[in-house]
């Protein structure tokens, strides 16, 4: 039976006009993006079938082209639609976060770079540029690499910090592979950093590792370095 012949309360698109997107499961908010079916199945049927297979909304949603155009009903216009509702949430999820953010605990960076970096698919860096109060003045793309590794120079986050009048610094690449342990090269870059930055006046707060589900705190493992820099992080 198709979607039309339905009860008129019972229709995704019908039941969001009369209750709200919140009323609707994940399955039929999912068949209102989608649209329409396959042969055989409704959009709902499609939208429950495509859920079963990821096991998740936020695993369907997050799909590469490749992985999700092997399943019915689905192909690059599928993923196209899927990629532009999650860049346009992660948009609007980016903005409030950033306006006035203030970071005063290691969990308030932690937010915004799971956003920002917890998706990507191959390696990215980002510097997070703060005025004394530790809010924040803007972030950077500082580079974008492979999914191994990527290449980021202390001398260009120096001149950043300089441009924006910084007076800290808290810098984040992710681990596309899942695991969040800085590796020694990591270390190693964040002493030289630390070192830089200190001969301009301006503080290196700390260095995240992301991945999808959680940000690691050099800072909070005690892998920062100098103890005197224990007096410039995050309360």
């Amino acid at each position: 039976m198709s979607i039309k012949q339905w009860p008129e309360g019972e229709r995704p698109r019908e039941k969001l006009l009369a209750r709200g997107a919140a009323a609707l499961s994940d399955a039929e908010l999912l068949a209102i993006l989608l649209r329409v079916g396959t042969r055989g199945m409704s959009a709902v049927d499609l939208a429950r079938y495509l859920l079963n297979e990821f096991g998740s909304l936020g695993k369907l949603m997050s799909a590469d082209a490749k992985t999700l155009s092997v399943h019915k009903g689905m192909g690059l216009a599928g993923y196209t639609q899927f990629a532009v509702v999650r860049e346009i949430g992660r948009r609007v999820l980016g903005e409030e976060l950033h306006e006035n953010a203030v970071f005063n605990r290691p969990q308030d960076v932690a937010d915004l770079l799971r956003l920002h970096l917890g998706h990507e698919r191959v390696e990215v860096s980002v510097a997070l540029l703060l005025n004394s109060r530790n809010r924040l003045i803007a972030l950077h793309e500082l580079s974008r690499g492979t999914v191994a590794e990527n290449t980021v120079y202390v001398r260009e986050i120096v001149k950043l910090a300089l441009e924006h009048y910084a007076a800290a610094v808290i810098i984040a690449h992710n681990h596309p592979g899942g695991s969040p342990e800085p590796s020694k090269a990591d270390i190693a870059f964040t002493r030289r950093l630390a070192q830089a930055l200190d001969l301009v006046d301006v503080a290196l707060l700390d260095h995240f590792i992301v991945t999808a589900k959680q940000a690691v705190s050099l800072h909070e493992c005690g892998l920062m370095g100098k103890a005197e820099m224990q007096d410039a992080v995050l309360p």
